[in-house]
């Protein structure tokens, strides 16, 4: 028995020479376990990417952690990377916050600021020679959506038609989802879609390479004002990183090199300190339309 215990001893002090002991994972914000920041793909994928780019760089030498910047392919694939832990952070849009909030607890920290205030409005844009001038119209017609999951450019919108008679799903010909806000635009200049609904006013970005894009689209409605998107944590992130990240940010958003990182994908001009009960009147509005976030979340 003795010389079979010395043996077994043996083989298993062998087997963890072979295989190594279980190594303790490295600290969150190191090289090794970078902190993952997710762009949502609202805009051009080039400008996202650059701003990911840029704006993680200028995070990583503020605080002295690694970050690595992503952009999921759409707004779904933002909120499942939050909730499944690919993702530590996130700059979700205001629908996809309060679904991952509730899904998972994705918290917010920074709401963004535009134009001076963290709210804005969406806009729903049709085809100048279509003969469309209001929602009504847009029955038979073919309407573009940035994603299932975009506030401005879904969620709002949708409920903006049935209020007008209009139930997307039964009276439109087609509905296309563009997958950003910059292709919605395109695609209604280009008379892809007859209608497309989106932020006011994503024209502009379309403005440089099209110069008579507010020519060939009209605004046919404007919605109420939405909260704006912002900056989120998972809901397990380390509470003195969370802190020590959101002051670096408030602070790189002072510079010009930070508002121009941000700018170039999403706009953002500054940034204001928020919590959850922020999107409170949100939720009561989508309430009141008959959105079930709990459903949804599920």
């Amino acid at each position: 028995m003795k010389k079979w215990s010395v043996l077994l001893i043996v083989a298993l002090l062998a087997t963890m020479v072979l295989t190594g002991c279980p190594k303790r994972e490295a600290p969150l914000g190191s090289k090794d376990n970078p902190i993952v920041l997710a762009f949502v793909p609202s805009a051009e994928a080039e400008a996202v990417i650059a701003s990911a780019e840029d704006f993680t760089k200028l995070l990583s030498e503020k605080t002295g952690y690694v970050f690595e910047g992503t952009v999921p392919t759409s707004y779904s694939a933002a909120i499942e990377a939050m909730c499944t832990g690919k993702a530590h952070m996130g700059t979700l849009a205001t629908f996809s916050y309060i679904l991952a909030h509730e899904k998972c607890g994705v918290d917010v920290a920074l709401v963004a600021v535009r134009y001076g205030s963290p709210y804005y409005t969406g806009q729903i844009i049709a085809g100048a020679d279509t003969g469309i001038t209001k929602l009504e119209d847009l029955k038979g017609k073919t309407m573009c959506w940035v994603d299932a999951a975009s506030t401005s450019g879904y969620i709002i919108p949708r409920i903006m038609l049935k209020a007008a008679g209009v139930d997307p799903d039964t009276d439109l010909a087609q509905q296309v989802e563009a997958g950003s806000h910059d292709n919605v635009v395109l695609a209604v200049y280009q008379g892809d879609c007859d209608a497309g609904a989106t932020y006011v006013d994503a024209r502009d970005r379309a403005a440089e390479d099209y110069p008579d894009v507010k020519e060939k689209t009209v605004v046919i409605a404007t919605s109420p004002e939405i909260p704006n998107d912002g900056l989120q944590f998972t809901k397990d992130f380390p509470p003195e990183m969370r802190e020590k990240i959101v002051q670096a940010i408030l602070e790189i958003m002072e510079t010009e090199e930070g508002v121009e990182a941000m700018g170039n994908a999403y706009g953002w001009e500054a940034v204001t300190v928020k919590d959850d009960s922020f999107y409170d009147p949100f939720r009561a509005v989508l309430d009141a339309s008959g959105v079930d976030i709990e459903e949804l979340a599920k």
